[in-house]
C-alpha cells in the first residue's frame, strides 16, 4: 500500500465529494432518502447494471409502494415484478425482509444496524450502504466498485473476493468513512467513481480526481488491479422452446419449486444433451410424456446468458397431441395476461422477439 488514509484522508475526502458534487449521475434513489426506496435500489443494483435498473425501480415502488404493500403482496406478485432482473432470490428475500420490518419494527426500516444484518438477504454491504445513505449514519460499504478503487488507490494485491483482500478493504471502507455526518454521499462516491472513471477496462485516469494519490498510476499497474478472480468455465447449454397456442391462451410451464429461478413460468422447454450426452440440469423435463406436444417448424433463436451458462435456444411452434387439459405445472393462459405471470428472463426476452409479434404479449 503506497499511502494510507491517516496520511490525510481529510484531503482525500474532499476531494473526491467535491468531484461527486459536480459529476454525479442524476439517478431516483439519489433523490430519496427514504429507506425503503433506498434499500429496492440496494437490492435491484447488486449484479444489475443502473441503467437496466432505473425502469424496474419505479415500476417496483408504483406497484408496492409501502414496506407493508410489499409484506402484503404474493410472491408471485412479486416475483412477476422483478421477471427480467434475474438472482430472483433478491425478490424473495426483499419481500421476506418486508414482512419481518412489519411485524418486528412497525414497518420501519431499521436504524440498528444489528438489527438491519438480521433480515433476510440484508448483508453487510446492503446495511451500509441503506443505514449510510438513507440515515447519514457512519457505515461503510464494499462492493466491486469500491473494490477496483480501492485496490489501485491503495496498490492492494490478491485476487478479488479472497479473504485478506475483503479484510483490508473493510478496514480502508470502514477508516475513511465519515464519523460526523456525509457517511452516505462519501460512500455513493466512492461507488460512483469505479462506476463512471476508475472502470475495469480503459479507465478514465486523466479525469480522475484521486490521480495524484493513486498508487496503481503512479507504478503503471492500472490494469492489472485488482487481480481478477479466477473464472469458471463456461456451459454450452442446448434448448429446444416450445410455442404453443390455443385461441388467445399461451402454455406456460411452471419451474420447479425448488433450484434456480423456483416457481417461475416460462414457455414449455426441453433440453438437448451436449456433446458428451449430458445436460446442465437448469432446465429439467417436467410435463409428462404421456400428455405429448409435437414439435414444428423453428420460428426463431434467442441466446441467453444465466451466470456461467451460455444458453441457444431454438423457439419451435408446437401443437398438443391431445385436447385433454394439461396436467400440474402447465397452465393456458391469456396472451394479454401473460406479463402479470412472474416470467424467467429468457422468456421475457423470447416473447418481446420479433418473430413472436411482441404486442401480443404487451
Amino acid at each position: 500500500m503506497t499511502e494510507g488514509p491517516d496520511e490525510g484522508p481529510g484531503e482525500l475526502r474532499a476531494a473526491l465529494l467535491a468531484w461527486y458534487r459536480e459529476h454525479r449521475r442524476d439517478l431516483p434513489w439519489r433523490a430519496t432518502r427514504d429507506p425503503y426506496a433506498v434499500w429496492v435500489s440496494e437490492a435491484m443494483l447488486q449484479q444489475t447494471r443502473v441503467e437496466t435498473a432505473e425502469p424496474y425501480w419505479r415500476r417496483f415502488l408504483e406497484r408496492f409502494p409501502t414496506i407493508e404493500a410489499l409484506a402484503a403482496a404474493t410472491e408471485d406478485e412479486v416475483l412477476a415484478a422483478w421477471s427480467g432482473l434475474g438472482y430472483y432470490r433478491r425478490a424473495r428475500a426483499l419481500r421476506l425482509a418486508a414482512q419481518r420490518i412489519r411485524d418486528e419494527h412497525g414497518g420501519s426500516f431499521p436504524r440498528d444496524p444489528a438489527a438491519a444484518l438480521a433480515l433476510p438477504g440484508v448483508g453487510r454491504y446492503t446495511a451500509g450502504a441503506v443505514l449510510s445513505i438513507a440515515f447519514d449514519l457512519p457505515r461503510a460499504v464494499v462492493d466491486g466498485n469500491v473494490t477496483r478503487v480501492f485496490a489501485r488507490l491503495f496498490l492492494l494485491e490478491g485476487p478479488a473476493g479472497s479473504p485478506a483482500l475483503e479484510r483490508r478493504l473493510w478496514e480502508l471502507a470502514e477508516s475513511l468513512v465519515p464519523a460526523s455526518g456525509g457517511a452516505g454521499d462519501w460512500n455513493q462516491a466512492v461507488m460512483e467513481l469505479g462506476a463512471t472513471v476508475c472502470t475495469p477496462r480503459d479507465p478514465a485516469c486523466s479525469t480522475c480526481p484521486l490521480e495524484s494519490r493513486c498508487g496503481a498510476r503512479r507504478a503503471g499497474r492500472v490494469a492489472e488491479l485488482p487481480h481478477p478472480k479466477p473464472r469458471p468455465e463456461t456451459v454450452a447449454v442446448e434448448l429446444d422452446v416450445l410455442h404453443v397456442t390455443r385461441d388467445a391462451s399461451l402454455l406456460l410451464e411452471r419451474r420447479p419449486a425448488e433450484g434456480r429461478m423456483a416457481g417461475m413460468w416460462q414457455l414449455p422447454t426441453l433440453e438437448r444433451p451436449g456433446p458428451s450426452g449430458g445436460t446442465s440440469g437448469l432446465f429439467p423435463e417436467q410435463f409428462p410424456r404421456g400428455w405429448a406436444l409435437r414439435a414444428g417448424t423453428q420460428l426463431g433463436a434467442v441466446r441467453h446468458t444465466i451466470t456461467r451458462h451460455r444458453i441457444r435456444a431454438r423457439v419451435l411452434a408446437a401443437r398438443r397431441s391431445s385436447d385433454r387439459e394439461p396436467p400440474e405445472g402447465l397452465d393456458w393462459v391469456l396472451r394479454s395476461e401473460v406479463a402479470e405471470r412472474p416470467l424467467t428472463g429468457m422468456t421475457a426476452k423470447i416473447l418481446a422477439a420479433s418473430f413472436l409479434s411482441p404486442s401480443l404479449y404487451s
